[in-house]
């Protein structure tokens, strides 16, 4: 069984206060839930205004499984947060 982890380091330069923040985040967990039954958290950087870390985790017994899943999820979260510069990092465990 493997475990794999899915950091974003998300920019929002659009963002302008901590309410349009926590809207774009809300809505990319939301989607990413909803659409790949992942589990999603905001992990660092909470009170800046245009900057986030989420991870995204999901368990499976395929490995190839489990990285097509979360290359899926990490284009998706670049759809979602249209206009903002996402990095992200994949590990398994």
């Amino acid at each position: 069984m493997t475990v794999g982890l899915l950091t974003l380091d998300i920019h929002l330069p659009y963002a302008h206060s901590l309410k349009e923040k926590r809207q774009a985040l809300r809505k990319l967990k939301d989607r990413l839930r909803a659409r790949y039954n992942v589990a999603v958290a905001e992990l660092d950087h909470q009170d800046l205004w245009q900057r986030a870390t989420v991870g995204v985790v999901s368990v499976s017994p395929d490995t190839v499984r489990l990285a097509q899943l979360l290359e899926a999820v990490a284009e998706e979260s670049e759809r979602v947060l249209d206009g903002a510069e996402v990095d992200s990092t994949l590990e398994y465990f």
